[in-house]
């Protein structure tokens, strides 16, 4: 059973055979999680994993089914952090995965420094605008934004926390990469692969993903692309593969 509030439902994640809580008017995933959740590396076995700005904790649910390690989220959003711990007790995964409320800028100290082998981080893709151009829903905002949380603040704190060899993988828009490259490299992450989503062949990538090695060495591969739609506006074999096991 689960307590379910407001305008809370429970939603499929239909590949890898669990259930997670939603709300539209606070947090519902994207697309985007699952493809961090599918592109980062992972130890199959063991290792201390780490997702940074979880929401309502889909990306530790997702990893969960690629290892067998220890995974944390950490969200500062409470009604969020909630929502991940019912989702977490639902699946009955209390033994692998945990969460954490609070601000992913002091993570370093309350979890402690280089204690993880990966770290995801799904973070607020825009620069906080004028304040009337902002979300009225708080939640959303938040997500959005970069009003709790700017990028380099996630790339910073990742540093800190991941172990030197270990690994950081961020997904966000192709306009920050620039931005993304320069403050990997200024906080010893260095960027091994990337890999661009496409909504369409033919349109702009729209998604990036990336990986990086703390104290890693110099060689950037770049991965076939990603294409979510075909040329009948449904989503692709690869895609369908990844949402439904199919």
């Amino acid at each position: 059973m689960v307590n379910l509030k407001e305008d809370e439902r429970l939603d499929y994640l239909l590949a890898e055979n669990l259930r997670i809580i939603q709300s539209p008017s606070v947090f519902a995933f994207s697309l985007d999680a699952v493809l961090l959740a599918r592109f980062v590396y992972v130890p199959i076995q063991k290792g201390n994993l780490l997702d940074l700005c979880s929401g309502n904790g889909v990306i530790p649910l997702f990893l969960s089914a690629r290892t067998k390690g220890q995974i944390t989220g950490v969200e500062i959003q409470e009604r969020l952090y909630e929502m991940a711990v019912r989702s977490i007790a639902y699946n009955g995964l209390e033994d692998r995965l945990q969460m954490v409320h609070g601000d992913i800028k002091e993570m370093a100290k309350r979890l402690g420094y280089g204690k993880f082998d990966v770290i995801t981080c799904n973070p607020p893709y825009f620069t906080t605008p004028e304040a009337g151009e902002i979300n009225p829903n708080e939640h959303l905002a938040i997500a959005r934004h970069e009003i709790l949380c700017t990028l380099e603040d996630a790339i910073k704190a990742s540093s800190d926390l991941v172990r030197q060899g270990g690994k950081v993988a961020f997904v966000h828009r192709p306009g920050r990469l620039i931005d993304i490259i320069t403050l990997m490299r200024r906080y010893r992450l260095e960027p091994k692969r990337i890999q661009f989503v496409y909504p369409k062949i033919g349109k702009e990538a729209n998604t990036l993903l990336i990986e990086a090695i703390k104290d890693g060495s110099p060689d950037l591969k770049i991965l076939p692309p990603i294409i979510v739609y075909n040329e009948n506006d449904e989503y692709t074999q690869e895609i369908r593969a990844i949402l439904y096991g199919e």
